[in-house]
Protein backbone atom coordinates (compact mmCIF):
# COMPACT_ATOMS: atom_id res chain seq x y z
CA UNK A 1 0.00 0.00 0.00
CA UNK A 2 1.27 3.52 -0.37
CA UNK A 3 2.28 5.41 2.22
CA UNK A 4 0.88 8.57 3.66
CA UNK A 5 3.36 11.58 3.18
CA UNK A 6 5.12 12.17 6.30
CA UNK A 7 4.44 14.20 8.96
CA UNK A 8 6.03 17.55 9.62
CA UNK A 9 8.19 18.39 12.35
CA UNK A 10 6.35 19.87 15.44
CA UNK A 11 6.68 23.63 14.51
CA UNK A 12 9.67 24.59 17.36
CA UNK A 13 11.73 22.02 15.91
CA UNK A 14 11.16 23.09 12.05
CA UNK A 15 11.76 26.43 13.17
CA UNK A 16 15.19 25.42 14.76
CA UNK A 17 16.31 23.06 11.85
CA UNK A 18 15.28 25.47 9.18
CA UNK A 19 17.84 28.02 10.82
CA UNK A 20 20.61 25.62 10.69
CA UNK A 21 19.52 24.08 7.26
CA UNK A 22 19.49 27.55 5.52
CA UNK A 23 23.10 28.26 6.95
CA UNK A 24 24.30 24.69 5.69
CA UNK A 25 23.10 25.54 2.34
CA UNK A 26 24.57 28.97 2.09
CA UNK A 27 27.96 26.89 1.99
CA UNK A 28 26.98 25.52 -1.33
CA UNK A 29 26.87 27.74 -5.12
CA UNK A 30 24.05 24.84 -5.86
CA UNK A 31 21.57 24.18 -2.50
CA UNK A 32 21.35 20.39 -4.23
CA UNK A 33 24.72 20.15 -2.92
CA UNK A 34 23.86 20.23 0.90
CA UNK A 35 21.68 17.11 0.72
CA UNK A 36 24.65 15.18 2.24
CA UNK A 37 25.39 17.70 5.43
CA UNK A 38 21.51 18.32 5.79
CA UNK A 39 21.27 14.58 6.09
CA UNK A 40 23.26 14.31 8.82
CA UNK A 41 21.49 17.43 10.48
CA UNK A 42 18.11 15.51 10.38
CA UNK A 43 20.05 12.39 11.88
CA UNK A 44 21.13 13.98 14.96
CA UNK A 45 17.50 15.21 15.57
CA UNK A 46 16.08 11.56 16.02
CA UNK A 47 19.67 9.43 15.65
CA UNK A 48 17.90 8.34 12.41
CA UNK A 49 17.22 9.42 8.59
CA UNK A 50 13.22 9.20 9.33
CA UNK A 51 10.73 9.63 6.91
CA UNK A 52 9.67 13.33 8.07
CA UNK A 53 13.91 13.80 7.76
CA UNK A 54 13.47 13.29 4.24
CA UNK A 55 10.37 15.44 3.97
CA UNK A 56 12.32 18.22 5.26
CA UNK A 57 15.53 17.87 3.15
CA UNK A 58 13.72 17.53 0.08
CA UNK A 59 11.30 20.67 0.94
CA UNK A 60 14.53 22.92 1.84
CA UNK A 61 16.17 21.98 -1.45
CA UNK A 62 13.41 22.15 -3.96
CA UNK A 63 14.05 18.27 -4.66
CA UNK A 64 11.57 15.22 -4.56
CA UNK A 65 11.46 12.86 -1.42
CA UNK A 66 12.39 9.88 -3.89
CA UNK A 67 15.45 12.01 -4.97
CA UNK A 68 16.34 12.56 -1.09
CA UNK A 69 15.62 8.46 -0.36
CA UNK A 70 18.07 7.55 -3.48
CA UNK A 71 20.91 9.66 -1.51
CA UNK A 72 19.91 8.70 1.95
CA UNK A 73 19.81 4.64 1.26
CA UNK A 74 22.75 4.64 -0.30
CA UNK A 75 24.93 5.49 2.08
CA UNK A 76 25.76 3.66 5.28
CA UNK A 77 26.40 6.42 7.25
CA UNK A 78 22.72 7.45 7.48
CA UNK A 79 20.81 5.16 9.85
CA UNK A 80 17.04 3.64 8.28
CA UNK A 81 15.68 2.77 11.91
CA UNK A 82 16.44 3.71 15.61
CA UNK A 83 19.52 2.94 17.04
CA UNK A 84 21.42 3.49 19.75
CA UNK A 85 23.89 6.38 21.33
CA UNK A 86 27.16 4.47 20.53
CA UNK A 87 26.86 2.61 16.65
CA UNK A 88 29.94 0.25 17.82
CA UNK A 89 31.84 -0.53 14.22
CA UNK A 90 34.55 -3.35 13.94
CA UNK A 91 36.30 -3.49 11.10
CA UNK A 92 36.26 -6.85 9.32
CA UNK A 93 38.15 -6.16 6.19
CA UNK A 94 41.24 -8.16 5.20
CA UNK A 95 43.56 -6.77 7.28
CA UNK A 96 41.48 -6.46 10.73
CA UNK A 97 39.86 -9.18 10.24
CA UNK A 98 42.88 -11.89 10.30
CA UNK A 99 44.24 -9.63 12.74
CA UNK A 100 40.97 -10.94 15.25
CA UNK A 101 38.25 -8.56 14.06
CA UNK A 102 36.15 -11.50 12.61
CA UNK A 103 36.48 -13.25 16.20
CA UNK A 104 36.22 -9.68 17.73
CA UNK A 105 32.66 -9.27 15.97
CA UNK A 106 31.45 -12.50 16.31
CA UNK A 107 32.39 -11.93 20.22
CA UNK A 108 30.31 -8.92 20.41
CA UNK A 109 26.85 -10.10 19.18
CA UNK A 110 27.13 -13.23 21.83
CA UNK A 111 28.11 -10.59 24.12
CA UNK A 112 25.35 -8.50 23.58
CA UNK A 113 22.93 -10.56 21.98
CA UNK A 114 22.46 -8.85 19.31
CA UNK A 115 23.26 -9.22 15.53
CA UNK A 116 24.44 -6.99 12.50
CA UNK A 117 23.05 -3.43 12.69
CA UNK A 118 21.07 -4.30 15.81
CA UNK A 119 20.66 -2.28 19.16
CA UNK A 120 20.88 -3.47 22.55
CA UNK A 121 17.29 -3.55 24.53
CA UNK A 122 18.67 -0.48 26.39
CA UNK A 123 19.14 1.58 23.33
CA UNK A 124 23.04 2.23 24.14
CA UNK A 125 24.54 0.12 21.74
CA UNK A 126 24.39 -0.67 17.91
CA UNK A 127 26.70 -3.06 16.41
CA UNK A 128 27.83 -3.80 13.09
CA UNK A 129 30.50 -4.89 11.21
CA UNK A 130 32.36 -1.86 8.89
CA UNK A 131 34.77 -1.57 6.02
CA UNK A 132 38.44 -0.85 6.02
CA UNK A 133 38.97 2.55 8.57
CA UNK A 134 42.10 3.49 6.69
CA UNK A 135 43.86 2.58 10.21
CA UNK A 136 45.47 -0.98 8.85
CA UNK A 137 48.90 -0.45 11.14
CA UNK A 138 46.46 -0.15 14.38
CA UNK A 139 44.51 -3.53 13.39
CA UNK A 140 42.32 -5.12 14.79
CA UNK A 141 39.92 -1.65 14.83
CA UNK A 142 37.02 -1.06 16.06
CA UNK A 143 35.27 2.50 15.67
CA UNK A 144 32.72 3.94 18.09
CA UNK A 145 30.82 6.88 16.81
CA UNK A 146 33.84 7.63 14.09
CA UNK A 147 36.42 7.27 16.73
CA UNK A 148 39.46 4.84 16.97
CA UNK A 149 40.06 2.21 19.40
CA UNK A 150 42.98 0.76 18.28
CA UNK A 151 44.48 -2.57 18.21
CA UNK A 152 41.71 -4.24 20.20
CA UNK A 153 41.31 -7.77 21.72
CA UNK A 154 37.91 -9.86 21.92
CA UNK A 155 38.38 -9.05 26.02
CA UNK A 156 39.33 -5.14 25.68
CA UNK A 157 36.27 -4.97 22.96
CA UNK A 158 34.08 -6.19 25.38
CA UNK A 159 35.17 -4.04 28.57
CA UNK A 160 34.73 -1.28 25.78
CA UNK A 161 30.66 -1.54 25.33
CA UNK A 162 30.51 -2.64 28.87
CA UNK A 163 31.43 0.50 29.88
CA UNK A 164 29.77 2.44 27.04
CA UNK A 165 26.42 0.89 28.84
CA UNK A 166 27.37 1.51 31.81
CA UNK A 167 27.72 5.36 31.26
CA UNK A 168 31.27 5.50 32.21
CA UNK A 169 34.09 7.70 31.01
CA UNK A 170 35.54 6.30 27.72
CA UNK A 171 38.21 7.89 25.77
CA UNK A 172 38.96 6.70 22.12
CA UNK A 173 42.82 5.63 21.33
CA UNK A 174 43.22 8.99 19.34
CA UNK A 175 40.77 11.40 18.22
CA UNK A 176 38.60 13.67 20.18
CA UNK A 177 36.79 13.15 23.10
CA UNK A 178 33.63 10.45 22.62
CA UNK A 179 30.59 11.80 22.38
CA UNK A 180 26.63 10.40 21.53
CA UNK A 181 26.09 9.51 18.13
CA UNK A 182 23.54 12.53 17.88
CA UNK A 183 26.11 14.69 18.80
CA UNK A 184 28.26 13.30 16.31
CA UNK A 185 25.64 13.60 13.52
CA UNK A 186 25.26 17.37 14.23
CA UNK A 187 28.92 17.89 13.72
CA UNK A 188 29.11 15.82 10.50
CA UNK A 189 26.57 18.18 9.74
CA UNK A 190 29.39 20.85 9.63
CA UNK A 191 28.90 22.38 13.11
CA UNK A 192 31.47 23.11 15.30
CA UNK A 193 32.37 20.86 18.19
CA UNK A 194 31.65 23.18 21.09
CA UNK A 195 33.00 21.09 24.12
CA UNK A 196 36.04 22.06 25.46
CA UNK A 197 39.46 20.83 24.51
CA UNK A 198 37.72 18.39 21.68
CA UNK A 199 39.11 20.51 18.66
CA UNK A 200 42.50 20.49 20.14
CA UNK A 201 42.15 16.72 20.21
CA UNK A 202 43.44 15.03 17.18
CA UNK A 203 44.48 11.38 16.07
CA UNK A 204 48.02 10.58 14.08
CA UNK A 205 48.85 8.29 11.51
CA UNK A 206 51.23 4.87 12.83
CA UNK A 207 54.82 4.93 12.39
CA UNK A 208 53.77 2.25 9.17
CA UNK A 209 51.45 5.06 7.56
CA UNK A 210 53.94 7.93 7.49
CA UNK A 211 56.73 5.48 5.95
CA UNK A 212 55.87 6.77 2.71
CA UNK A 213 56.14 10.19 3.82
CA UNK A 214 58.99 10.36 5.16
CA UNK A 215 60.79 8.59 1.71
CA UNK A 216 59.26 11.12 -0.26
CA UNK A 217 61.43 13.83 2.50
CA UNK A 218 64.38 11.76 1.62
CA UNK A 219 64.73 10.53 5.16
CA UNK A 220 65.68 6.75 6.17
CA UNK A 221 64.69 4.59 8.28
CA UNK A 222 67.57 3.26 10.53
CA UNK A 223 69.30 0.05 9.19
CA UNK A 224 68.01 -3.20 9.53
CA UNK A 225 68.88 -6.90 9.39
CA UNK A 226 67.88 -8.67 6.91
CA UNK A 227 67.90 -12.19 5.06
CA UNK A 228 68.65 -12.67 1.26
CA UNK A 229 65.60 -14.60 -0.21
CA UNK A 230 65.85 -17.76 -0.27
CA UNK A 231 68.89 -18.04 2.39
CA UNK A 232 67.80 -19.30 5.98
CA UNK A 233 71.17 -19.42 7.63
CA UNK A 234 72.02 -16.68 9.91
CA UNK A 235 75.43 -16.65 8.18
CA UNK A 236 73.88 -15.18 5.15
CA UNK A 237 72.50 -11.92 7.17
CA UNK A 238 72.94 -8.66 5.49
CA UNK A 239 73.21 -5.39 7.05
CA UNK A 240 70.55 -3.25 4.92
CA UNK A 241 70.80 0.52 4.15
CA UNK A 242 67.60 1.40 2.51
CA UNK A 243 67.62 4.39 0.05
CA UNK A 244 65.01 6.89 -0.02
CA UNK A 245 63.40 5.00 -3.00
CA UNK A 246 63.57 1.93 -1.85
CA UNK A 247 60.10 0.59 -0.01
CA UNK A 248 61.25 -0.75 3.40
CA UNK A 249 59.87 -4.22 2.77
CA UNK A 250 62.19 -7.00 2.19
CA UNK A 251 59.46 -8.35 0.31
CA UNK A 252 59.08 -5.82 -2.41
CA UNK A 253 62.02 -7.51 -4.47
CA UNK A 254 60.62 -8.07 -7.80
CA UNK A 255 59.24 -12.27 -8.54
CA UNK A 256 58.34 -14.12 -11.13
CA UNK A 257 55.36 -15.56 -9.37
CA UNK A 258 53.30 -15.79 -12.04
CA UNK A 259 52.64 -18.94 -13.93
CA UNK A 260 51.55 -16.99 -16.82
CA UNK A 261 54.77 -14.98 -17.04
CA UNK A 262 56.86 -16.59 -19.76
CA UNK A 263 60.52 -16.32 -18.07
CA UNK A 264 58.72 -17.84 -14.85
CA UNK A 265 60.98 -21.45 -13.96
CA UNK A 266 57.92 -23.66 -15.11
CA UNK A 267 57.26 -21.91 -18.43
CA UNK A 268 53.90 -20.07 -19.21
CA UNK A 269 50.65 -21.66 -18.82
CA UNK A 270 49.02 -23.19 -21.63
CA UNK A 271 45.73 -21.94 -22.54
CA UNK A 272 43.09 -24.58 -22.15
CA UNK A 273 42.92 -27.17 -24.68
CA UNK A 274 46.54 -26.60 -25.88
Amino acid sequence: MPQLPAPDYPDDVRARLETDAREIIARYPDSRSALLPLLHLVQSEEGHVTRTGQRFCAEMLGLTTAEVTAVATFYSMYRRKPSGDYQVGVCTNTLCAVMGGDAIFEALQDHLGVGNGETTGDGKVTLEHIECNAACDFAPVVMVNWEFFDNQTVASAKRLVDDLRAGAQVDPTRGAPLCTFKDTARILAGFPDERAGAVEASGGAGPASLIGLRLSKGETSAARVVHPRGSGSEQDTQTHEPSPSEHLSSHDAPQDTSASDPSHPAGPVAEEGE
